[in-house]
């Protein structure tokens, strides 16, 4: 991939797509093509033909999905499954036909089996039941990552697939009904330190180990694996490194500057005891993180302060 290669980010909109788009002008690709929802529906696979027709990247990565939390995918499981399958299936398919070099396809650390050995191997995958609360989406990605795989073994074609554990960083989802548990702790400290709150709720007991991955880092190691990494394999991409809710809680506390105290509802559900990748094989290639969860979440709170809508400023 050179930097005045055609290079196709779809979901350049989304928090792992727009960072991948990031990372590449910071990296000095020129060449970065890109569409709007608008401008192009992933869903419509006659669009994607016309669309692949006109622009013949060279290079592709595939960061559109749709995506969401716990109710949201209870709420629409036919959307998950369908429209996951549809947006990635057509933009395989049209990347192999038109001569794409090579795609990299985004999996999630979330359709792993949820009882899975820690830390999660690479080969772990598909060998127990997935967590039923995603189970939607989980099946899409699987599919997207077979059929990479498929038109490598039948028609040795370049695709690859990452496997990203828990995202946060700038262009986060800070909705307290549909975002993820760090997004969330940021905006119920601020909140409560903003209108004078004595205390803070979390979900749960606190007890849940979690990894977490600042989405600048992802995008970079997404790059370094379209340079490096040919391999039918999956492969993970994360820090290596977890800390509890509790923990995690404290840090974003401290860091947003709220005084309160923090109450543990405990009538509400943990979810998975642990849920950590081995990285090693990344490791291996050279790779490694390099934003401290501190300093990452200090990113993410400026920019929720300068972009969050309805962000009351303290």
């Amino acid at each position: 991939m050179q930097p005045q290669s055609r290079i196709y980010v779809a979901g350049h909109r989304g928090l792992v797509g727009s960072a991948i788009y990031r990372q590449l002008q910071q990296q000095g690709y020129t060449n970065v093509i890109t569409a709007t929802r608008q401008e192009l529906d992933l869903r419509d696979e006659l669009a994607v033909r016309r669309w692949f027709d006109q622009q013949q990247p060279e290079y592709v990565f595939l960061a559109a999905a749709k995506v969401g939390g716990i109710l949201a995918n209870a709420t629409y499981p036919v959307d998950f499954l369908q429209d996951n399958l549809q947006i990635q299936t057509n933009v395989i398919a049209h990347s192999f036909r038109t001569g794409v070099k090579k795609l990299l396809f985004l999996g999630s650390s979330c359709i792993y089996p949820k009882f899975a050995p820690q830390p999660i191997k690479e080969e772990y995958l598909l060998t127990g039941a997935l967590e039923p609360t995603n189970q939607w989406y989980a099946v899409a990605k699987i599919a997207g990552i077979k059929l990479c795989q498929a038109y490598r073994q039948q028609y040795g074609w370049s695709a690859i697939c990452a496997m990203p554990t828990n995202l946060y960083g700038p262009g986060d989802n800070f909705d307290l009904q549909t975002s993820h548990v760090l997004p969330a702790l940021i905006r119920k400290f601020h909140e409560a330190k903003v209108q004078g709150q004595p205390q803070v709720t979390v979900w749960g007991t606190g007890t849940p180990r979690r990894e977490f991955l600042y989405v600048d880092d992802l995008a970079d190691a997404c790059i370094f694996l379209m340079q490096h990494y040919d391999d039918p394999e999956i492969i993970n991409v994360g820090t290596g490194e977890d800390l509890s809710i509790k923990e995690l809680a404290a840090l974003v506390q401290k860091i947003v500057g709220y005084q309160g105290e923090i109450v543990y509802d405990t009538s509400k559900p943990d979810g998975t005891p642990r849920k950590l990748l081995d990285i090693s094989r990344l490791q291996a290639l050279g790779w490694q993180a390099q934003t401290p969860l501190a300093l990452g979440i200090e990113k993410t709170y400026e920019w929720y302060l300068a972009h969050a809508q309805g962000c009351t400023k303290a």
